[in-house]
């Protein structure tokens, strides 16, 4: 998720500048070469504030079958007790039809302003376990190889999980939402990353340590563009408002409904580019690259940084279409098995 408030915000044209998209594109649905893809997924959201979470969520839960647990971040709490973003991505899982994916409420950083799903969970919904490590241990001990990590809000659960169960580090295969090299408000580090820069240190420590391998981060300025937008006039969002829509596409649009009103005419769909990203899908080029962080969580590209893999560019058109048929109520979930990552 990208902060709501900067939506709004002027921003000097060079922080705009939008990168170049690849001279040739495969295929909508084939994957880049030599990306690792399958076993299990793991999705780390705050959910519940911007729509793109939940847009991207809802994908998954429609394409990937070995979409197998979601933790929440930036948790929000309420008189009843922690975890209202996880028991509102229970509630849209199961509107899904995907009861099979446990939902773990994780970290809470003590905000509360990008949150706008309330009331939209019905009291039936019970909250959700809270143990993180346990949970990704659990998961751990069934599922061998490789495990695909797609962090869409701040890295405070993955750096935790990193300090309190490091024999998991080898196994996870990291796509993150955050950073950015050029930054539209060069005073502040990028949303993800500002919300927990500790995290964002630990994290990039144990990279550089040997820990974990090269993390892929698709940055703000590759998802913080025009063209992946939706707003009440997209195709995207009149689809789930159509008669005799299923349960889980009016909780979305009334999701929507909720950011246009509050915060936003439009929301930028950063966590599904993320997501086709982990997928191996030909929509994100990224590129080895050494990142330094400083102490406000900005990140520049500097030769005794931590190496890592940045995006470079974006394919917007091939992405807006394969997530519209991913949402589109119309649409069958798909999704076959996908092949094993590589150890």
């Amino acid at each position: 998720m990208e902060a709501p408030r900067e939506e709004t915000a002027a921003a000097p044209q060079h922080h705009r500048r939008r990168p170049t998209e690849p001279a040739k594109t495969p295929p909508d649905n084939a994957p880049r070469p030599n990306t690792p893809r399958g076993n299990a997924m793991i999705i780390d959201t705050d959910i519940g504030g911007d729509p793109d979470d939940a847009i991207a969520l809802t994908a998954a839960a429609r394409c990937v079958p070995e979409l197998a647990l979601v933790i929440t971040s930036d948790e929000v709490a309420d008189a009843h007790g922690h975890g209202r973003r996880a028991r509102f991505a229970r509630w849209l899982l199961d509107a899904l039809g995907r009861t099979d994916v446990p939902v773990v409420a994780g970290a809470d950083l003590g905000n509360t302003r990008y949150y706008c799903v309330e009331g939209l969970t019905p009291d039936t919904v019970p909250h959700q376990d809270t143990d993180v490590v346990a949970a990704v241990r659990a998961l751990a001990a069934v599922r061998p190889g490789p495990i695909r990590w797609v962090g869409m809000g701040p890295m405070t659960n993955l750096a935790r999980l990193l300090e309190q169960a490091p024999e998991l580090a080898p196994r996870l295969r990291i796509t993150q939402m955050g950073g950015a090299l050029r930054y539209r408000d060069p005073d502040r580090a990028e949303h993800n990353f500002r919300l927990d820069v500790a995290a964002v240190h630990a994290v990039f420590t144990a990279v550089a340590a040997g820990h974990l391998r090269l993390p892929e981060f698709v940055t703000s300025e590759i998802t913080f563009v025009a063209d992946t937008e939706v707003d009440a006039d997209h195709p995207l969002y009149r689809g789930l408002t159509e008669p005799g829509a299923p349960t889980w596409a009016g909780l979305l649009a009334a999701h929507l409904d909720r950011w246009f009103v509050r915060f936003h005419p439009a929301t930028k769909q950063h966590d599904a580019l993320a997501l086709s990203a982990a997928l191996g899908l030909p929509f994100v080029d990224s590129e080895p690259m050494p990142l330094a962080v400083d102490r406000i969580g900005r990140t520049t590209a500097a030769g005794h940084g931590t190496r890592v893999r940045v995006s470079t560019s974006a394919h917007y058109p091939g992405f807006m279409s394969w997530l519209r048929d991913r949402l589109d109520p119309a649409v069958a979930p798909t999704g076959p098995s996908l092949p094993p990552v590589k150890s």
